[in-house]
């Protein structure tokens, strides 16, 4: 089970009048979805909430709602922080069954930068995912998914297929995906080397020509 609990509270008001009155009150309001049950509009003291946030895995983690002596395993999908003043402001909490096989967006840690040579030579890592889908158990969801940068150089990419994925976790999307490229650096000449043999190959050639044309 989920190490983080979030103690809740059952909304009567709801609105954006009811929304007010429970942040003046201390408490973050937000609404419970899923399962084969009506939504249910809760809140949590803001305090017990920004610690739970602070951790790091509440947002697409599974945490434990509790009310009063009951218990139920959720997964926080939504999260808003005001814009202003970054306190946090909704959220939405979905009922999951712990053992329930779901999809859900994992994020993608890049890691060893100076260990490609691509990017050592001042090539640029450009990311497509920053998240990947992925399916697996409620309760076996990743911290994040390891982006190994070794060995790539200029124009090579990194794609789904070549993740190392935990135990029970597969991605939820097409393996040939494109997960980050190592492009070369704006104004590189990245074909010096390939068209420099050619090159010497027609100045080699040119001195035949030239006799060649001496004889005709």
């Amino acid at each position: 089970m989920a190490d983080i609990v979030l103690n809740v509270e059952v909304r009567e008001r709801t609105g954006t009048g009811g929304a007010r009155d429970t942040r003046r009150a201390g408490l973050v309001p937000g609404v419970l979805y899923g399962g084969d049950k009506e939504p249910v509009a809760i809140a949590v003291r803001e305090n017990e909430f920004r610690k739970a946030l602070y951790t790091g895995k509440l947002l697409g983690h599974l945490v434990t709602l509790k009310h009063g002596k009951e218990t139920q395993p959720v997964i926080a999908k939504a999260i808003d922080m005001h814009p202003v003043t970054d306190q946090p402001w909704h959220f939405d909490l979905y009922r999951v069954d712990a053992h329930q096989e779901i999809k859900i967006a994992v994020h993608l840690h890049f890691i060893n930068h100076e260990a490609s040579p691509g990017l050592k030579r001042g090539g640029t890592l450009n990311a497509s995912l920053h998240e990947l889908l992925v399916s697996c158990h409620a309760d076996s969801i990743p911290d994040e998914i390891v982006v190994d940068l070794t060995g790539l150089t200029i124009g090579d990419n990194v794609r789904v297929s070549d993740l190392k994925l935990p135990a029970k976790v597969t991605a939820a999307l097409d393996g040939d995906t494109v997960v980050a490229s190592v492009a070369a650096a704006m104004g590189e000449d990245t074909t010096e080397t390939d068209t420099g043999a050619p090159a010497e190959a027609a100045a080699d050639e040119e001195p035949a020509a030239e006799e060649d044309s001496g004889e005709g």
